[in-house]
Formats: C-alpha cells, structure tokens, sequence
C-alpha cells in the first residue's frame, strides 16, 4: 500500500482491497471515537486496543511508513528515469484490479450501473484537473494530508495524484526525502485527522449500500486508468519548485506515436507482470483464509 500511495495514478486502497483486508482497515479506523480517550484516562487500554483492532492497525501502517520511508527515492527515480516502464507496471496491476473488484459486485441492477457510471465520470474528470503551484506552508500540506488521505484509502482514486493537483506532491516527497519533521508531521497529522473522518462515512456505505460502493470503486479505477497509461505527449509544461521543467497537460498516445523509444516489448512485459501480480494477491489472500478457517 505504501509503495503505491507514492505513484500518482495508483490507490493505496487498491491494494487493500485485493490482499482482502479492504473492510477490516475501514471498520478498524470507523470505531476511533472521543469517547475512546476517556477510557484511556481510566486506564482501560487493553480494552480501547482490542476495540480499535491494534494489532491489525499498528502492522498495516508500519507497513505503509516503512514503504513509503524506503522507497520514496526509488519510485521517484524510476517515475523520472524510466517512466514508461514503471506506469506500463501500474496500468496491468489496476487493469487486473478492476476485473478483481468487479467480480465482487453480487448483483447488477440501475443504482450498480448508475454508481459505475458516476464513479467513471468523476475519476476522469480529476485526471483533467489543472495542477495547482506548490505551497509548502505548514497549515497547506495539513489540508493536503486531509483530503489525499481520503483518496489513498478509496481503490482507483490516487492520493499521491491528488497531491499532485494541489501543487504538494513534490513538498511532501522533498520533505521525506530531507528527514524535515516539522512538515511530515503537519503533513501526517493532517492525514490522520482525514481518514479517521472519512472512514466513518466509508463503513456507512458498505453497511447500507455495499453493491452500489463496489461498483463506484470499480468505476473511480476505470475512469483512472488514463492517467496511468504509459505512453503520452506533452502539451504545456510548468517549473516545478526546483525550476525543472516538468509536464502540465499531456494527452494518451499510441506506443507507435510516440516520440522516441516506446520501450513496447518491455512495457508489454511490465504490464503482463503486473496484470498477474492482482490474482496471485488473490489466490494467497483465499489460501490465507483457508488456512485461519481451518
């Protein structure tokens, strides 16, 4: 989850959500409640931790720090070396996600279609969003952490991406990158604050309207894959915080018109890979399962 919270295009959430811990990680975040501190002050600690699934918690998200801690520089390196390369990965492994995710939807009916639709709409219409310069004010990435937070935890919707349009994704990787504390926090705090309100609305909606989510989820992915196909062309560019000139608006292209090597044989195997990296997640994830019923 960790190692893709930091590509843009690629949701957190999506793994979550094929290795099978999707609706536990949001039921576990749902139950932190203000009344929770007031048993801590009583010393009922045990009781707060078995409550808000701890042990469930605390390796999910040492999971994802560690990640995101140790290979920051490397996705940054290869998003920059070898673009089409680690994008043709990601494009096979949210394919295959959409296929994974769809097949959990019981039922099609008008709401199932109608959410898909929706979903469809709304994850392509962020992919055309303007890119917003970069703030690296403290209260600034507080609010990025809040509102890309919400989006790591949604399959098919990208934080990292979301970071992107709102000018900080390069604020909060340099600050990992430099150890600069001050701003994780404010970026992490942020964060927080974020997925235990939205959790809660999340729960809400696979309790009331499980089919319709599925199909919404399904949709954000596959509105989404846009940004996550490999081979584009750039319209307009902008200076990013370093003065580099990087890309601002660019449109999908067919590998045989692009510019230069489209590196096809390999993006095709990349692609493959990760096509089949969603249904190994899935067969280990029912062995699991077996192996704990029995």
């Amino acid at each position: 989850m960790g190692a893709a919270d930091i590509v843009p295009g690629v949701s957190g959430g999506t793994i979550a959500f094929i290795s099978g811990i999707y609706e536990e990680l949001i039921s576990s975040l749902s139950q932190f409640k203000f009344s929770l501190f007031s048993d801590l002050k009583g010393l009922k600690f045990k009781a707060v931790w078995k409550t808000i699934n701890g042990n469930f918690l605390l390796t999910v998200f040492f999971g994802i720090i560690s990640s995101i801690l140790l290979l920051s520089e490397v996705v940054t390196w290869l998003l920059d070396k070898k673009p089409i390369l680690i994008w043709s990965f990601f494009f096979g492994l949210v394919l295959a996600s959409i296929l994974y995710i769809f097949k959990k939807i019981k039922g099609i009916n008008t709401m199932t279609v109608l959410a898909l639709v929706l979903g469809v709409c709304i994850a392509y219409k962020l992919t055309k969003l303007e890119i917003l310069y970069s703030s690296e004010t403290i209260p600034y990435l507080f609010f990025s952490g809040a509102i890309a937070i919400c989006a790591m935890i949604l399959p098919g919707i990208s934080g990292a991406f979301i970071l992107v349009i709102m000018g900080s994704y390069s604020s909060v990787l340099q600050a990992i990158n430099d150890k600069n504390l001050l701003k994780i926090m404010s970026f992490c705090l942020g964060a927080i604050v974020g997925i235990l309100s939205f959790s809660k609305v999340l729960k809400w909606l696979f309790d009331k309207y499980k089919e319709a989510t599925l199909a919404l989820l399904t949709g954000f992915m596959t509105g989404a894959l846009v940004k996550i196909w490999p081979w584009k062309k750039v319209l307009t560019e902008r200076v990013n915080s370093k003065g580099v000139l990087v890309p601002l608006k660019e449109e999908c292209i067919l590998p045989f018109e692009f510019e230069g090597d489209p590196q096809l044989y390999s993006a095709l195997v990349l692609m493959l890979i990760g096509f089949l990296i969603i249904f190994i997640f899935e067969f280990i994830s029912v062995k699991t399962k077996s192996i704990e019923a029995i």
